[in-house]
């Protein structure tokens, strides 16, 4: 019988991948269940990442003329009734404030009272409000474009419920725009799928494919949304982020309009768009192995972490003198175009305990110091997207010289993994038959495969199969046309097919 490897992460991927999941955020010490049902407590691990994304986001924000604003937690359920779509959209998963104070009864228990005569609503998306204000904002052609974003919670009253995937309550970005034209509202919303596509490339190394959701998936009041997609390593698909174009929608339920340059009153038209926390669970599972967390280094809290090996008390002040000198040395390097970030881990651990921790917790590089390493002036050195076996010995120097290249190898070999994967796992299926045998029988994957338009064949393929129309791909050249493999009638383009979260 052939022994399995051991693991720091039991069950592996390949054995129970959802409890994988959880035993990595638990191991990477990421988040934890909270005593408030479907939420989480985000520790300051995971934190951190989330911050890093905000940061690296809201620069890019800015840079394309958004401003950040807040608006309140408590949405008036009036303003909600004003887009019937929107509401219906939204209403099962409303959480609602029907009283304002707490009563003891005769029990001794703590009960509602006061109840209030206008409910609120806990945001689900702000919309109907951010609408509401921009009513009064915008008078005049000369107040647009309205650009803003806002940082926030929300809380959609979810049934089943997983860390950073789907939580009732979780934290996002939304972008709130208005503009003079549909086309300038057309481009914002391109614009910023653009930015979302670039972001989960380039920083998240995971490959994200852009396109527009079908009918039946669109945000409720919008005229289109569209999203990126992203391939798991279960083979499922993750939306990672979406951006609206509401056209005239809601500026005709919130009633904003403006006096054009010709001085005629019309209604502006708006987009909205946003990512969320959900990116962190995008991350882990796109990236992340059976020893637990693997992180891209432009999104770790932690670049590089120093291990003094200490074996013998007479040699703790020569190792520590030199880890202090490394660490030192290490932030004045620059990755990214921002300072290292360095920690010496001193806790009163084994050298074993100390590695295996920070190998669970996705830090890119990690540097044993014993006191062979200062008699010698070398690091040992192992990297977080190598086997835990595979370290080396380099100068001191050397180190110093090459850990930003190191850093930016790691970055550009986990989005060449992801890649790779999402390439060998992408098929195109030009029969049903073919289709229905691939995803009831095999472990699934992206099928590209022609649709023609169909609610109905869509809502089908969902009941037999729990697959879905995951996007359909914005494409640089024209789309190939052909032959819908489920109704044989005329499809403009092959669509992507997946099972999702």
């Amino acid at each position: 019988m052939t022994q399995k490897n051991k693991t720091a992460i039991t069950p592996t991927r390949a054995d129970d991948y959802p409890e994988w999941y959880q035993q990595v955020v638990k191991a990477a010490e990421l988040a934890e269940v909270s005593p408030v049902r479907g939420c989480m407590i985000i520790k300051p691990w995971g934190y951190a990442i989330w911050e890093n994304i905000q940061r690296v986001l809201d620069d890019q924000f800015k840079a394309t003329g958004h401003k950040n604003v807040y608006f309140p937690l408590l949405i008036p359920i009036s303003f909600l009734e004003k887009e019937a779509a929107h509401i219906e959209g939204f209403a099962k998963e409303c959480a609602v404030v029907t009283h304002h104070r707490l009563e003891t009864n005769a029990e001794g228990k703590l009960v509602p009272a006061g109840e209030l005569e206008n409910p609120y609503i806990i945001r689900p998306t702000s919309e109907t409000i951010i609408g509401e204000a921009f009513s009064r904002w915008i008078q005049s052609y000369r107040d647009l474009p309205m650009l803003v974003n806002q940082w926030a919670n929300v809380m959609r009253w979810e049934m089943r419920t997983r860390m950073f995937l789907r939580t009732s309550e979780f934290l996002w970005q939304e972008g709130h725009t208005a503009h003079a034209t549909a086309e300038d509202a057309q481009h914002e919303t391109l614009k910023i799928l653009d930015l979302y596509t670039r972001f989960a490339n380039d920083y998240l190394a995971m490959p994200a494919i852009k396109g527009e959701k079908t009918a039946s998936e669109r945000f409720p009041g919008a005229v289109s949304t569209y999203c990126i997609e992203a391939m798991m390593q279960d083979k499922k698909a993750l939306q990672a982020g979406t951006s609206h174009f509401l056209g005239q929608n809601f500026a005709r339920a919130c009633d904003i309009k403006f006096l054009s340059a010709e001085g005629k009153e019309e209604y502006v038209w708006t987009t909205s768009w946003g990512v969320t926390t959900r990116l962190i669970g995008g991350l882990i599972m796109t990236h992340s192995d059976d020893n637990g967390l693997v992180l891209p280094p432009k999104l770790a809290p932690l670049h590089v972490v120093i291990l003094p090996m200490v074996h013998k008390e007479e040699q703790r002040a020569d190792i520590m003198q030199y880890c202090t000198q490394l660490a030192d040395e290490l932030r004045h390097v620059q990755f990214d175009r921002k300072n290292i970030l360095v920690e010496i881990d001193q806790r009163e651990l084994t050298g074993g305990e100390k590695a295996w921790s920070w190998v669970k917790k996705g830090v890119p590089i990690r540097i044993e110091i014993g006191m062979k390493e200062v008699q010698n002036t070398t690091v040992f050195m192992g990297r977080r997207d190598k086997e835990y076996k595979d370290r080396i010995s380099q100068t001191r120097q050397e180190f110093l010289a090459t850990v930003a290249t190191q850093l930016s190898d790691i970055q550009n070999i986990l989005l060449a993994r992801a890649t790779k994967f999402r390439q060998d796992n992408t098929v195109e299926i030009n029969s049903k038959d073919e289709f229905y045998d691939y995803f009831k029988n095999g472990d699934g994957g992206f099928a590209y495969s022609h649709w023609n338009g169909s609610a109905e064949i869509e809502a089908q393929v969902k009941q037999d199969l729990n697959v879905t129309i995951r996007c359909i791909p914005k494409l640089d050249t024209v789309p190939e046309t052909g032959k819908c493999i489920f109704s044989n009638e005329a499809s403009k383009q092959r669509v992507i097919f997946a099972k999702a979260y």
